[in-house]
């Protein structure tokens, strides 16, 4: 599966590094240790990756083309506890994007949605770790450690989840 994804700075996986005690405090037992901001999945098809990812590269290109950079804000922390995916609880970095949001709404008309993850099931955020439990208190005392961080993004990465690295980068014209 391929994926787009907005790059997150170091500040953030600093910011991140300093929550890992506290998380595992509350029980977490899978951290992750790339942090990623995924705008949009494509699933596989039974094509051949050297086939999809020159298509899926110049499709973007196009629906790019226009796309001007945008500012994100990371601020506070959050979980999943039942994720569409995967084992939960998840805890993560909740992001604050308009432009973000209208990005994914855009890349969700020109190839669709993803079901339960993108259109109205999407929550941007970079994912801490799974597992633990989060009451309201726990989510505002971590919240209340999370120095905020925001950044602009001006360009994007194709990443590939089969060879886990990006396969392409796409800037954005501003």
């Amino acid at each position: 599966m391929f994926s787009l994804n907005a790059p997150v700075p170091g500040t953030v996986s600093r910011e991140a590094a300093s929550l890992r005690p506290a998380l595992a405090g509350a029980g977490v037992t899978r951290f992750r240790d790339r942090h990623s901001l995924v705008v949009k999945r494509f699933e596989d098809r039974d094509e051949e990756r050297y086939v999809v990812l020159p298509r899926l590269r110049e499709r973007l290109r196009t629906v790019l083309r226009d796309q001007p950079t945008f500012e994100i804000r990371v601020a506070r922390v959050d979980v999943f506890e039942n994720p569409p995916r995967g084992p939960g609880p998840v805890v993560y970095l909740a992001v604050e994007s308009p432009g973000l949001r209208e990005l994914h709404e855009r890349l969700v008309d020109a190839f669709g949605a993803i079901e339960g993850l993108e259109g109205d099931g999407y929550v941007p955020h970079v994912t801490l770790g799974r597992g633990g439990t989060f009451d309201a208190d726990a989510l505002a005392d971590l919240s209340a450690r999370v120095d905020p961080v925001t950044w602009t993004v001006s360009e994007l990465a194709v990443y590939d989840s089969r060879a886990r690295e990006p396969a392409a980068r796409l800037s954005l014209p501003g």
